[in-house]
């Protein structure tokens, strides 16, 4: 029965992405099935007409012991490519490859691409790494090893050298013949590149231009020179701003003499923006790291601490100032109601004035006008929001509390704060930017504390200096 209801809805498949999502909800209780009963023509049957994004969820689902029977159902190469779209912690990795038989693991890391199975090794300690390579086909090895050399982050970590690459000399018919030939092991095929004897790159065509083209026409004329390409060394969230820029599905990778070394696919970019997007986030939430959910509160305690302590030390600074302020307190005790408006408010304007700024070199767009421009635009913005948020204070404050002098300072005192804070939170991304620091270094919770700081200054020197006209 559960079969029939299989078969039916997969006659009815590619009729909408809804009809798909069903296809696997009721194909993964009939997998599981098969897996326990052994039922190898069963599983293979359905299981390989699943997405490899599909087979690479229902991996994930099952637990150990079915995943045993997996690699008894599946060939390293069938592996791989599940592998290739699974995303987890580093200390699964290590568990998972430790379930398999080693010879097992090595063959599958050897028919992933290169810079994928390079992601994967680089989750694992030297010393496995170090038996994977040893035990895999040579071949493979080596062109895993060429990848693992190349710094974390750059262009050369996340390139892979499985390509397509022809001669200006040849005809469009003989490119044809290589591109049919080594299309299977080619990550992509939509750009072929061109190479001299020496093999520096000297063009690129399309592979629209090359079935349109006749078959006898030259490579030299109809590939297009020009080619934009991306330094081995360079960092890979400005080749993913290239790449975005010029709207590629795939960048060659050369080095300082122009050789091409490899390319950096689409889908690569994809993981890219969204680990970088993960860091910027991680660190404007005060974060060490949140690319992954940490299961051990002591991992997770070890992550926050550090901001935490140093947001400790900024905070016994403010609570140091305000106690400098003792007598003004004493005098006016009413000064104490206002302090977490005026610094909350504070924190608020400079978290926004940060957030723009961050965004702004992260997309590049800061680069496109002047950023003297941007700081004045943004002290603008702080005197406008400070100005209607100071009148409206000062009239709530004067019908609360019947004073109009201690209206008209919390009043000043948040225009004051408001405008130094929006300030403050435009020209410290800016100067950790000009000082080559990562801007979102400039946490959330760090500009919050430091206007934290000026507003108090601000706040308890205006009450000072009017004393007499509060008392």
């Amino acid at each position: 029965m559960m079969e029939e209801k299989i078969r039916s809805v997969k006659e009815e498949g590619n009729m909408g992405q809804g009809q798909a999502q069903e296809n696997t909800e009721i194909s993964f209780p009939y997998l599981i099935e098969s897996l326990q009963n052994h039922e190898l023509d069963q599983f293979r049957h359905e299981f390989m007409t699943l997405h490899s994004y599909d087979q690479a969820q229902f991996f994930l689902k099952v637990d150990k012991g079915l995943r045993t029977v997996i690699y008894q159902f599946l060939s390293p190469e069938e592996m791989a490519d599940i592998f290739e779209n699974i995303e987890i912690d580093e200390e699964d990795y290590q568990s998972i490859l430790t379930e398999m038989d080693l010879e097992y693991a090595s063959s599958m890391l050897a028919n992933m691409y290169a810079d994928d199975a390079v992601d994967v090794l680089n989750e694992l300690e030297k010393e496995q790494v170090a038996t994977y390579l040893t035990i895999m086909d040579e071949e493979a090895a080596e062109e895993i090893k060429e990848l693992l050399h190349y710094e974390e982050y750059t262009a050369g970590s996340i390139m892979t050298t499985e390509f397509v690459a022809i001669s200006a000399n040849q005809t469009v018919r003989s490119a044809m013949f290589i591109l049919k030939n080594e299309a299977p092991n080619a990550e992509t095929i939509y750009y072929v590149y061109v190479v001299d004897e020496e093999r520096r790159l000297a063009g690129v065509i399309s592979l629209r231009d090359l079935i349109v083209s006749d078959d006898e026409t030259m490579i030299h004329e109809i590939m297009y020179s020009k080619v934009v390409s991306v330094s081995v060394g360079e960092d890979q969230e400005a080749v993913a701003k290239k790449m975005k820029d010029y709207n590629f599905l795939a960048v060659p990778v050369v080095d300082f003499q122009n050789h091409l070394l490899g390319i950096i696919t689409v889908d690569d970019i994809i993981d890219v923006l969204d680990e970088e997007a993960s860091d910027d986030y991680s660190k404007l939430a005060g974060v060490t790291d949140m690319d992954t959910v940490d299961r051990n509160p002591f991992s997770a305690a070890k992550k926050r601490l550090p901001w935490l302590i140093v947001l400790l030390f900024l905070g016994m600074f403010t609570a140091s100032l305000i106690g400098r302020f003792e007598d003004t307190l004493n005098k006016v005790a009413i000064l104490a109601v206002f302090i977490p408006l005026i610094g909350g408010m504070s924190g608020n304007t400079g978290t926004q004035a940060l957030a723009v700024v961050v965004r702004g070199i992260a997309t590049g767009d800061l680069e496109k006008e002047s950023k003297w421009k941007l700081v004045a635009r943004e002290a603008g913005t702080g005197i406008i929001t400070g100005t209607c948020c100071g009148l409206l204070v000062s009239v709530i404050v004067y019908v609360w509390q019947g004073s109009i002098y201690l209206g008209m300072l919390v009043g000043f005192s948040i225009v004051a704060s408001l405008f130094v804070a929006t300030l403050a939170g435009a020209l410290v991304p800016l100067l950790m930017h000009k000082l080559k620091i990562d801007p979102a270094v400039a946490s959330g919770p760090f500009i919050t504390t430091i206007n934290d700081i000026i507003s108090v200054l601000i706040y308890f020197g205006m009450a000072t200096i009017f004393m007499d006209y509060l008392i």
